[in-house]
């Protein structure tokens, strides 16, 4: 030890040096991308949330493509924002709809520090700034309870579906002694989720659902019956969400970049690698 020329303070010091240093450089570069990119799309358009320090918050773009595209489909979107892969693990969210051909539209992407109602609200009411000022009909989500609210006090005359998907993987987590091969538990609730048309026909297939595995009690089941207009597809009837129930199409999206993006990304990199997908 007597032999290393440095201590470890003077160790940590140099690297955060270096790690502002990367990082002063990384938005210097990013700032420089963007420019490019507007540069040959004249409807290419950003915008950044900055803290007291002058550090980036929220990121949020989109291209003259996507605009276009928002406007003749942006009736339904989904949003997800399960995507950490970059340099400074700041989760990724991606806006995704669907054309005439049911094939997946990219409408905008944005990189968020934290996950919070605020960041949502200024999420969401960028986005529809950026795309013309008008919200969507339908948006499906996953259950987080900061979207959640965000999206009530943003669209408010916005449908917001829950992802069933999401529901339903929940459901195996919280009912796994009945969700066994053996049991025909599985079958008899995706019956129920899938299969049920109207709302009374709905209703009474749950009730004799908890009649029939004895799960009145159930706790997560009593939950989400409690919720049911946000995930159950009686609820929707009238409701346009293009042939969508979950927030698929966005998390496909997301890991495809995957493949275009190599893991601790810089930003400037991301999103030049997100122009090219």
């Amino acid at each position: 030890m007597e032999n290393v020329p440095f201590t470890k303070r003077c160790l940590r010091t140099f690297c955060g040096k270096l790690s502002k240093e990367q990082a002063d450089d990384d938005v210097r570069r990013t700032m420089d991308a963007f420019s490019e990119l507007g540069s040959n799309d004249p409807e290419f358009s950003y915008v950044v949330e900055n803290d007291k320090e002058s550090k980036i918050k929220t990121l949020l773009w989109t291209n003259g493509r996507s605009k276009m595209q928002y406007q003749n489909f942006g009736d339904v979107i989904t949003f997800d924002t399960t995507y950490k892969t970059n340099l400074y693990d700041m989760p990724f969210g991606l806006f995704v709809g669907v054309n005439n051909h049911f094939q997946s539209i990219i409408m905008g992407g944005v990189m968020m520090r934290e996950e919070t109602i605020e960041r949502f609200k200024w999420v969401f009411t960028e986005f529809i700034r950026l795309m013309g000022g008008k919200p969507p009909k339908t948006i499906l989500t996953d259950q987080g309870r900061a979207m959640e609210v965000a999206i009530q006090q943003t669209m408010p005359d916005t449908t917001h579906r829950w992802c069933k998907w999401h529901v339903l993987r929940k459901a195996k987590e919280h009912l796994w002694p009945h969700y066994t091969k053996s049991s025909d538990f599985r079958a008899a609730l995706h019956k129920v989720v899938n299969e049920m048309l109207t709302v009374d026909e709905f209703e009474a297939a749950w009730a004799e659902l908890l009649d029939k595995y004895k799960l009145h009690n159930n706790t997560f089941l009593i939950q989400n019956f409690e919720v049911r207009h946000k995930w159950a597809k009686p609820y929707f009837s009238g409701k346009l969400c293009a042939k969508q129930t979950s927030t698929q199409r966005s998390e496909s999206a997301n890991h495809l970049l995957k493949g275009y993006i190599p893991p601790t990304c810089p930003m400037n990199l991301f999103v030049k690698q997100y122009s090219k997908l």
